[in-house]
């Protein structure tokens, strides 16, 4: 599913151990080193005046995300750049790196050139995300929903906690269908909605740059975030 549509949904972590014992009979749950909870690592990469979330900012199309991921159980790592098509398709290209990569390699470099050649020479490290994932895998065709939880943004100097809230992305082949998890999420009144982790934890840790395109988000996060707010250190 690398070329997928995306369909997000924002919820308490209370609601999520409501939902999961209705859709056993529709998914499967995904087991690494014989845990269902995986551990993610991620750092997104950006220019120094923040080009792409201020193309995700201002609502621009065809819009680009770059980051390194490491998959903490297994110490797989891969460099990554999202690409969002249009409002319904998202291609994501990734290569594996030997390690996580914190500073662009030779490697990353000519491989981020080939897709974002005007900004490749600026991206530097922006935004640390730390998070676990747990992954349902539908049983009848393809389609996975990844429930990430207990999120962490931090710049090396502020960090950002989000207890108590559930991130939740179904992502399909195909125009977006109406499976099982999607239609349990109306029936609990908890409507779909964009949500980017880059451009919320970026609001957050980065005050000062523009985001009030992002404060209905951010209002939500806050209403389903444990105390009503994000937690600071």
């Amino acid at each position: 599913l690398l070329s997928r549509t995306d369909t997000k949904f924002l919820l308490r972590v209370e609601q999520l151990i409501e939902a999961l014992p209705l859709l056993g009979q529709h998914y499967k749950v995904l087991e690494v080193a014989g845990s269902r909870l995986s551990p993610y690592h991620t750092l997104y990469f950006d220019t120094p005046d923040f080009a792409l979330y201020r193309w995700h900012h201002g609502g621009g199309r065809n819009r680009f995300k770059v980051r390194s991921r490491e998959y903490v159980q297994t110490r797989a790592a891969f460099f990554e750049v999202k690409h969002k098509v249009n409002r319904f398709q998202t291609i994501k290209e990734r290569i594996p790196t030997r390690q996580f990569v914190t500073r662009l390699t030779p490697e990353t470099d000519l491989f981020l050139r080939a897709r974002l050649p005007d900004a490749a020479a600026e991206m530097q490290p922006k935004l640390w995300n730390l998070y676990g994932r747990i992954t349902l895998v539908n049983r009848f065709f393809p389609e996975r929903v990844t429930l990430d939880l207990d999120l962490r943004f931090d710049n090396g100097d502020e960090s950002r906690t989000l207890p108590g809230l559930v991130t939740a992305e179904v992502k399909q082949a195909g125009r977006p269908r109406p499976t099982a998890f999607i239609q349990l999420m109306r029936r609990l009144g908890i409507r779909a909605g964009g949500f980017s982790k880059y451009c919320i934890g970026v609001s957050l840790i980065y005050p000062h740059i523009k985001h009030n395109n992002f404060l209905a988000q951010l209002r939500t996060v806050a209403s389903l975030t444990d105390e009503g707010n994000h937690v600071r250190h």
